[in-house]
């Protein structure tokens, strides 16, 4: 994948307090379901945290959609990585997207996971979190809490997509996976099927 220059994966097109939503310079670029991704704001010292919980590509053009290329005039049939290549005009006619859940921000360096006091602004830049950044992240649990509760989202599966990649980078990688399991079963001591889907969704 090309990254744009410093690192950045996409624009702002959408933003709201709980969650935002941004455009890929790359055609199928999207950072992967469950990833933690970064968003400036106007204010230097702040920076907005979320998780990706929607990929969509579509038409650029508003209420459009896209149409069948993979048959050529002359008879011929093209599938999937050929269709791109026969088309290199698609990059310009379909567009990426991904949402993501707002679950903390950073302040001067500090990091609170809770909604940030001003949402990140239309048309600025998202970028993939690294593994020591995820990590540093994931030290916290309180958001767990605003993943099980967040409306519209299928938040089990960014819950478990997200614990298994914050566990993948830390070397404490099982003892977290228990440590985030007390505290599912803390969060959801009232509800017994949702905290067993969830603790072997998290097994690695």
């Amino acid at each position: 994948m090309t990254m744009p220059q410093n690192g950045r994966i996409g624009e702002i097109i959408e933003s709201s307090t709980t969650q935002f939503v941004a455009a890929t310079y790359e055609l199928l670029a999207a950072p992967p379901f469950g990833a933690l991704v970064r968003a400036t704001t106007r204010d230097q010292a702040l920076v907005v945290y979320g998780l990706v919980f929607d990929i969509h590509t579509g038409s650029r053009e508003p209420g459009g959609r896209a149409i069948v290329r993979g048959r050529t005039y002359s008879g011929h049939y093209l599938y999937d990585d050929e269709i791109y290549r026969a088309h290199p005009d698609l990059g310009e006619v379909l567009q990426t997207e991904f949402a993501a859940l707002t679950v903390g921000y950073t302040l001067d360096g500090r990091l609170f996971q809770r909604l940030p006091p001003q949402p990140p602004p239309v048309h600025y830049s998202v970028y993939p979190c690294e593994p020591p950044e995820l990590a540093q992240f994931g030290e916290q649990l309180d958001f767990l809490r605003t993943i099980l509760l967040a409306p519209g989202v299928p938040g089990d599966e960014v819950l478990t997509a997200a614990v298994r990649s914050i566990a993948a980078v830390r070397r404490d990688g099982p003892a977290y996976l228990v440590r985030v399991g007390r505290e599912l079963a803390r969060l959801l001591k009232e509800d017994y099927d949702r905290l067993t889907a969830l603790l072997h969704q998290i097994k690695p």
